[in-house]
């Protein structure tokens, strides 16, 4: 077994690779950027060096410092997780080139599959079926919208480096190829420095399916089953599980044989996933499935595999990096149960999943038998604008796939996160939602049921913000109580609390507040029959009722109330507060989020129609189009492209037509 290992990533993978490699009794170095230096990872490994600014490309992705840092500190092998390096030819060289193990696949096989057009070039040549498209070099626009135009619509363009749904666009109709081309080469080209993109026949009822494989350095590979991954978002993963709902033992033969001739094409060592495109329009068939990509590192979703197989993927990455050979055939690999993995984001789905930033307050998970917590920070970290916003992956395993999904659901409900905004919400109604439960689902599930998953402006709880006001109330009183006691060592004239104390009658007193931003009322209502006692209503909920909530969270500026996986920030509001740069908020077009301004598509005297595109916010690794909220006149650019923004900064000035 290696002595040490660096590990050349953060966050949750990190700190998963950091406890297996712990109990194999090997030492661990984690690198850092300024924005992680008090990360959960930095503390749990035996050492960590600071490697540069947060910006990923000044810090987690150079080669040079990381390699540096494995020279002083004698690392034996560097793991590179997955993200950032874990798919660079190039650092898997430098790994080599230095003397240190690489805990992945010979850099030759990365290459094989690192561009999507060479590797179904050469998977089809092992006869594995591809998804009808172009795959070939040329990139003149004109030439792939022809191409576009011949295979027909809808089609997607993906981008030939990399993957996780960056550079990946669908297009429906010829109109919208342009901006879609542009759009998905600028996000290629700033997330994997290369722009080249392909073009594919969208298919219909699309299955995501991947086959897990694994191969040690002495021609032994197998496969460890599959993952369904359809339920996607902006091509993203949203929730994965295994086994596939409605794989038949055929076609998981005929795949995962596949899958195996894949990783044999490139000589692969390592864990591996090959991805398949199911057509599910007829259920499950092995005539109707298409390779992919492979992606040559751990996944991110690796946890269900390990559920259902008993097996640790990363003990047996380094294990084969140490020469070993696997200890199993495929003939010994058995399912147990069925494992569903959901992922935690710092998001918003109320705002179309703006991501959100900002300290934990609290963060607690469900605990318990079949349930899997893995995360990378804990209660008082920041969520920063500066990576990938995953607070964690709550991963559930049953008996069967309707245990696990009870038990999922349950682990979310009872998730509390106070800071940031979370999807903790929409996950438990994906768990909960009736299609998906009965296996009749694409990845168009969740594009096509946003509004019964809670995506989109919601009503205000009027019961959160009860409670909210209350606390804040309640925590005043405290203030003033504490404040007079220290003035005098006499008992206090219950005239000097603001407390509701009255002799007889029922009233109310306004309470002016700022919910989740916007500036509203509650009422503080008195009653004669509970003297020295209030309670607070807001709109039409009742001040008597037993309404309850999951936690209540107190910060200094202000009470977070958890209710439903829901959260509400219930602020005091000051009524001389006054918003100098943002007075006109009404012929403002604002930063969704803290990112970089890309692009600005209008100048000073454009008119714009309503819906049209005006800027494009690039934040935490994914393209964010701002559009006009209504036909209007543009006034002023206050933001330059390139410029780093804050969340609510103006960027566009409109006034309106008259």
């Amino acid at each position: 077994m290696l002595e040490s290992v660096l590990i050349a990533n953060r966050g949750e993978i990190a700190c998963r690779i950091i406890r297996t490699a712990k109990r194999l009794g090997m030492r661990t170095i984690a690198v850092y950027s300024e924005a992680d230096a008090d990360s959960l990872f930095v503390q749990m490994a035996d050492e960590a060096h600071l490697i540069g600014p947060p910006p990923a490309r000044e810090s987690y992705l150079r080669i040079d410092r990381i390699i540096d840092v494995a020279k002083r500190t004698g690392a034996a092998s560097i793991h590179p997780g997955y993200g950032f390096l874990s798919e660079r030819a190039e650092f898997a060289e430098a790994c080599a080139a230095n003397g240190i193990v690489f805990v992945g696949p010979p850099a030759s096989a990365i290459k094989a599959m690192g561009l999507k057009d060479a590797a179904k070039a050469l998977v089809q040549q092992a006869g594995v079926p591809v998804v009808p498209g172009y795959h070939g070099s040329k990139q003149d626009p004109d030439f792939l919208r022809q191409k576009a135009y011949e295979i027909g619509y809808p089609v997607l363009i993906k981008a030939v480096a990399g993957g996780g749904g960056k550079g990946m666009r669908r297009v429906e109709k010829a109109a919208d190829f342009d901006a879609a081309l542009e759009s998905a080469q600028r996000e290629a080209q700033n997330a994997f420095g290369d722009p080249r993109v392909l073009v594919e026949k969208y298919i219909l009822s699309p299955r995501h399916i991947e086959i897990q494989v694994f191969a040690d350095g002495h021609g032994n590979v197998v496969h460890l089953f599959e993952r369904d991954c359809s339920l996607q978002r902006r091509h993203q993963k949203v929730i994965e599980e295994a086994p596939a709902p409605g794989m038949t033992p055929e076609m998981r033969q005929t795949m995962g044989q596949a899958a195996v001739e894949a990783a044999r094409a490139v000589g692969y060592v390592g864990a591996g996933t090959v991805e398949f495109i199911a057509d599910g329009r007829e259920g499950l068939r092995p005539d109707r499935f298409y390779f992919m990509e492979m992606n040559t590192r751990l996944q991110v979703e690796h946890p269900v595999t390990e559920a259902i197989t008993g097996l640790d993927l990363v003990e047996l990455q380094f294990r084969a990096a140490s020469g070993e050979t696997l200890p199993f055939t495929q003939e010994d690999l058995a399912i147990d149960g069925h494992a569903v993995e959901a992922r935690l984001y710092a998001e918003d789905p109320e705002k179309e999943f703006l991501p959100s930033t900002g300290k934990l307050w609290a963060l607690e998970f469900l605990e318990g038998e079949g349930i899997r917590i893995d995360t990378g920070v804990e209660a008082g970290a920041d969520v920063t604008p500066y990576y990938d916003p995953m607070i964690a992956k709550v991963i559930a395993h049953g008996a069967t796939r309707e245990e696990a999904l009870d038990q999922l659901a349950e682990a979310l409900g009872r998730t509390i996160v106070a800071g940031p905004k979370t999807n903790a919400a929409f996950l438990k109604k994906l768990c909960e939602a009736e299609g998906f439960r009965a296996g009749q689902f694409d990845t168009g599930f969740i594009d096509r049921n946003l509004a019964s998953l809670g995506v989109g402006p919601q009503p205000l709880d009027e019961v959160a913000v009860s409670f909210g006001a209350s606390a804040l109330i309640s925590r005043e009183i405290e203030r003033l109580r504490m404040a007079e006691l220290q003035k005098s060592d006499e008992p206090s004239s219950p005239w000097s609390m603001p407390d509701g104390f009255q002799l007889l009658g029922l009233r109310s007193v306004g309470v002016p507040l700022r919910v989740d931003g916007e500036r509203l009322e509650a009422r503080e209502v008195f009653s004669h029959e509970h003297p020295g006692a209030s309670t607070v209503a807001f709109g039409s909920s009742d001040p008597w009722d037993d309404a309850q909530v999951d936690q209540e969270v107190e910060a200094p500026h202000g009470v977070y109330i958890i209710r439903n996986g829901r959260q509400t920030l219930v602020q005091p509001y000051d009524p001389f507060e006054v918003d100098l740069e943002h007075m006109d908020e009404g012929g403002s077009v604002k930063a969704p989020m803290h990112g970089k301004l890309i692009a600005v598509f209008v100048q000073p005297g454009d008119r714009v129609e309503k819906g049209q595109r005006l800027a494009i916010v690039e934040a935490m690794k994914m393209e964010h189009v701002l559009v006009a909220p209504s036909d209007a006149e543009v006034a002023e650019i206050a933001a330059e492209p390139g410029a780093q923004v804050a969340e609510g900064a103006r960027l566009i000035v409109l006034k309106a037509e008259e």
